[in-house]
């Protein structure tokens, strides 16, 4: 019993009088703290290094604070080498039973598994442990890839958990790491570096650089080639290089396809599929549909794809041309999303509205515009939106120094205010 405790008590808070948390994330915090002390199963999911590791163990910390005993609380991250032996879930059980023989826990136990999709058939121990009668658990799970909630999790817990997807630091958190004010400086300071944690704590631009080409290599050997037994790493490493560099931009599956053809690439429609699929799954790319306004449906055919942090951009692939519209358009998506809102590409006749974001019973229509400063610019950004036969919410983000009034119901929001129009 002594080994199992010094094996693994300083992943957890059992002796620790102050444990590292890294920077608080009050919003993710509150938002789950509303839905615990139930039996109702947390999952946070997102990228690797997005920050989901140290936001469990501040959930942790909190419920400690209120009162929990530490003993009552073990936390399991799978990618620690004490738990590599931890392939299935039978061997996690036998883990937490090793745990509660140990250290002798009464009332309800917390578990916390970071990056549970690691432990093969985890979803057997999740849904048993969920529905014990016997004893009380609490559950909170962590993962990188978006198949975790599909299939069998889904069938098995339908109803019993809650899932939160947890995305790099916001412009927000950025103000906070930084001291700062929110200003348009501040807001084109981080559009021009990203949110990924790891990156306020290291010294230079250089060291980011590798860090972010590190994660990078690491989320598509680890989270698609390994996993999906990808047997074409280079063209999927060459999808992604395509669709940073072409984020915001409509494209098909077929121009794609076609695009890496003419490179010389040998390859179809179906492998282009999958991979961008991958990649997508693994949280570093987000794929929009089209939504025909009018008829009030999702359209088949082009789409565009968003990156999850403007980190891989800015540190990868600098030198490619992208505007800064661009590059709002893509924070823009990423505050909707934040938000909470289901965000689909606009479509009118002869016309595209950026965003329709979707919310409970919210709909805002969004355009993201770099500078309204000229008459052509404005009458093309806000006649999209005034072609929009409904009342609902309508709105121009830019990045100019001067705010607009109201024209015809719709604002004019700032980029560095979007957070505070959107969760008002």
């Amino acid at each position: 019993m002594d080994e199992f405790y010094s094996a693994f008590s300083k992943y957890n808070f059992w002796d620790n009088p102050s444990p590292r948390l890294g920077y608080l994330r009050m919003e993710y915090l509150n938002k789950i703290l509303q839905f615990c002390n139930n039996s109702l199963v947390k999952v946070l999911v997102g990228q690797r290094r997005a920050g989901k590791s140290y936001l469990l163990r501040q959930i942790a910390y909190r419920f400690i604070q209120n009162g929990i005993p530490k003993t009552n609380i073990f936390f399991i991250n799978k990618e620690f080498i004490e738990f590599d032996e931890i392939k299935d879930y039978k061997a996690l059980d036998a883990l937490i039973k090793q745990y509660k023989e140990c250290l002798k826990p009464t009332g309800k136990i917390y578990l916390f598994i970071d990056e549970i999709q690691n432990i093969h058939g985890w979803e057997f121990l999740v849904n048993s442990y969920a529905q014990n009668f016997a004893e009380d658990y609490e559950l909170f799970i962590s993962g990188s890839n978006s198949n975790m909630l599909s299939g069998e999790l889904a069938t098995m817990l339908s109803g019993r958990y809650i899932s939160f997807e947890v995305f790099p630091f916001s412009y927000v958190e950025f103000l906070g790491i930084n001291a700062l004010e929110n200003t348009k400086a501040a807001y084109i300071s981080y559009m021009q570096s990203g949110g990924l944690p790891e990156l306020f704590s290291l010294p230079n631009e250089e060291t980011k650089q590798h860090y972010v080409a590190a994660l990078r290599d690491t989320v598509l050997l680890r989270d698609v080639i390994q996993r999906q037994a990808i047997k074409d790493p280079k063209l999927l490493e060459a999808l992604f290089v395509y669709v940073v560099n072409t984020a915001s931009q409509l494209m098909s599956l077929n121009n794609i396809t076609n695009y890496f053809k003419t490179k010389g690439k040998k390859t179809t429609y179906d492998t282009v599929s999958s991979y961008l699929g991958y990649i997508e799954d693994a949280f570093i790319i987000h794929k929009v549909e089209r939504y025909e306004i009018r008829g009030k449906e999702t359209i088949a055919g082009n789409v565009k794809y968003y990156c999850n942090d403007l980190a891989y951009k800015n540190f990868l692939f600098s030198g490619f041309a992208y505007g800064t519209g661009y590059l709002l358009e893509n924070l823009v998506y990423l505050q909707l999303r934040r938000s909470g809102f289901k965000v689909y590409v606009g479509v009118l006749p002869n016309k595209e509205v950026d965003f329709v974001a979707k919310k409970a019973d919210r709909l805002v229509y969004v355009q993201s515009s770099y500078l309204l400063n000229n008459e052509l610019t404005q009458k093309r950004e806000y006649s999209a939106l005034e072609a929009i036969p409904d009342h609902y919410e309508k709105i121009i983000v830019s990045l100019d120094d001067v705010k607009f009034g109201n024209n015809n119901g719709i604002k004019h929001i700032q980029a560095w205010d979007l957070h505070s129009y959107l969760e008002p």
